[in-house]
């Protein structure tokens, strides 16, 4: 009975999991345009997407930044957190999984 409640809310926190992947790695492409000059800041679309993809990444980023500092000018904070994100999407859909043969035996 309660899988019936919960899996749907599991597809819904793994889909927004995989939005804010998508926004990581936009933040991350970004970052390295905006640092070869391929794309700068006086573009108000340019800015608008960055500002934005700050704002939903860096509250996540900064304390991992904390242990894991730039190592010769390479931020791998990004790295790590889709390393984490990943990890939890794996471990949702096992107690997804668990749920649903507990439900059915």
């Amino acid at each position: 009975m309660i899988a019936a409640f919960i899996i749907p809310v599991f597809k819904v926190i793994n889909m927004a999991l995989d939005l804010y992947w998508w926004v990581i790695i936009v933040m991350a492409v970004m970052s390295w345009l905006l640092a070869f000059d391929v794309i700068n800041m006086r573009n108000d679309l340019v800015r608008s997407l960055w500002n934005m993809s700050n704002a939903l990444t860096e509250p996540v980023l900064r304390p991992i930044r904390r242990f894991i500092p730039p190592l010769g000018g390479m931020d791998l904070s990004p790295i790590v957190l889709l390393l984490l994100l990943s990890f939890i999407q794996m471990e949702l859909g096992e107690v997804a999984a668990a749920l649903v043969r507990a439900a059915y035996s």
